[in-house]
């Protein structure tokens, strides 16, 4: 098995389960393989069926392919965000209110893009704890620019509870801009920090 996807295993293994489970033992031996050269010399791939050389580093992902992979870590981060005294109280109506309207976002975000560009979008993987705002952010990975920054800020209205705001702000207007999501009511009581 090649050295990148057994460490792409242990890495999605370790998000899905929150550190809880551990990878299977194969996935975490170094093999001493050196998996750098696919065969030949020029690290191409040669395919019998149309005489062409193929480069397996070329790879492009679909339009569906980087909604499924980006759906997914966007859930994941914003869950990493609330933790467990949060998000066990709001997860019903996030998914059901929030997460749909997040969806659309990343779909318009992969409609602008081509499709041989989709590869280069990353989610950042360190949501911030505390009161900070920041659940993940969408970059350009090899610009290093941000493009979509998804956030959620506590709102507490005179003689209200409190609200969480999830919005976002995109590149296309600086960042300037309050693009909402919706928002889902806590309690009177001031919620616990974010992460905890």
């Amino acid at each position: 098995m090649p050295k990148w996807l057994k460490k792409s295993l242990v890495v999605l293994i370790t998000a899905l389960t929150f550190g809880t489970v551990s990878p299977p033992a194969y996935l975490t031996i170094d093999d001493q393989k050196d998996d750098s050269s696919f065969g030949d010399v020029t690290s191409k791939e040669y395919n019998n069926h149309s005489n062409e050389f193929i480069d397996p580093f070329e790879q492009r992902l679909s339009k569906d392919s980087f909604l499924s992979l980006a759906t997914e870590q966007a859930e994941l981060q914003s869950f990493a965000k609330f933790g467990s005294r949060i998000g066990p109280k709001i997860q019903d109506e996030f998914k059901d209110v929030i997460f749909p309207k997040m969806e659309l976002v990343l779909q318009d975000l992969a409609e602008e893009h081509p499709e041989e560009d989709l590869t280069n979008l990353t989610i950042s993987e360190n949501p911030t704890g505390g009161d900070s705002e920041k659940i993940f952010h969408i970059y350009h990975a090899v610009t290093g620019k941000d493009l979509i920054r998804f956030h959620v800020r506590k709102d507490h209205p005179p003689l209200d509870g409190y609200y969480f705001n999830f919005h976002y702000h995109t590149y296309h207007d600086d960042f300037h801009g309050h693009h909402a999501l919706g928002s889902i009511y806590w309690a009177k009581n001031t919620p616990p920090k974010w992460l905890s």
